[in-house]
């Protein structure tokens, strides 16, 4: 998926440039007159392949097969062009569903939509790499997808080398696109390259104000692997972080807490893909370009990191 659209290059990254682009583009919110943000607002990561991945996605964990297919249809048609899955969200089915019906399973519309969805820790090795693949195209209706992941790394049962070496055969057959990771720790990302002698394209974390993983996200940084954060919000507990501070910055631009912690997400470049199943909360998650935060407010954000995590420690969770 290569676009003509403006992007963020991996190839010089950091937070000033990221900020400064994001400023100097977009001065306020651009809408069609349907209300539906216009495909090339949504800004774009240049990965270190050649790709590009919008920046914002809508994430569908925890979303039933049977209610995810309308839940993608109404995002692809507000104008979401990054959908994020999993084999073990048991769903990909349902979103199979939602790009056929909003017209983006083939042809160029599919050439203008990014798809990401993750081997099952329980199929990861070589060969059953390579039928889970089959089954999830299958299951998605799709040739190809542009991003194919180790959901965790399962460091006490370590078979990302040989799971790897199978996602690098697909992708020679064209059907992969990037190969990424999620969960990975340093020593992961050490202990992977140099078994396969590659680093992932992309690291996909739990990141959040209150749990910022800077160690990870440097180590990522120097090797030009982009950071995507999942819970972005911390599942919404970090709305009220601070004492008041997310909601007292939100008031002051008139946005809500939910647009102030994705909006420092985008100026530091990192990749989101916030979870809703409402469009208002859909468009609202794209609505994040009428409005900066000062370098005293972003720098204040900054100052949340704590030593809690929402979810899974990857040293010990796997994900069936």
């Amino acid at each position: 998926m290569k676009s003509r659209y403006d992007r963020m290059d991996l190839g010089q990254p950091g937070r000033d440039m990221g900020q400064t682009r994001y400023d100097m583009k977009y001065s306020g919110n651009q809408e069609h007159e349907n209300g539906r943000l216009m495909d090339h607002d949504i800004p774009e990561i240049l990965l270190r392949d050649g790709y590009l991945i919008p920046q914002i996605g809508l994430g569908v964990l925890r979303i039933d097969d049977e209610s995810v297919a309308h839940i993608v249809e109404v995002a692809l048609e507000a104008g979401y062009r990054h959908i994020d899955t999993a084999a073990g969200y048991h769903n990909e089915a349902g979103v199979g569903r939602g790009l056929a019906k909003a017209g983006f399973a083939d042809g160029s519309n599919r050439q203008s939509v990014w798809i990401s969805t993750k081997v099952s820790d329980s199929q990861q090795g070589y060969d059953s790499t390579l039928r889970a693949f089959d089954q999830q195209m299958g299951s998605l209706g799709l040739d190809y997808v542009d991003m194919y992941m180790i959901h965790w790394p399962t460091p006490f049962d370590w078979r990302s080398d040989s799971t790897w070496k199978a996602m690098a055969r697909l992708r020679q057959e064209g059907r992969i696109r990037s190969l990424g990771v999620c969960n990975f720790m340093p020593s992961d990302l050490d202990r992977l390259y140099n078994q396969v002698g590659e680093y992932p394209i992309v690291n996909q974390i739990e990141l959040h104000p209150t749990w910022q993983q800077n160690e990870v996200q440097t180590y990522c940084r120097n090797h030009l692997i982009a950071v995507e954060a999942y819970s972005p919000m911390a599942r919404g507990a970090d709305l009220s972080a601070g004492d008041g501070l997310i909601e007292e910055i939100a008031l002051s631009k008139g946005v809500s807490p939910a647009q102030i912690v994705l909006r420092w997400h985008l100026e530091n470049g990192t990749i989101i893909i916030p979870k809703t199943v409402h469009k208002e909360r859909m468009m609202e998650n794209l609505d994040l370009f009428g409005f900066a935060l000062t370098p005293q407010e972003h720098a204040a954000i900054d100052g949340l990191d704590s030593p809690h995590r929402v979810g899974h420690d990857p040293a010990t969770f796997s994900y069936s």
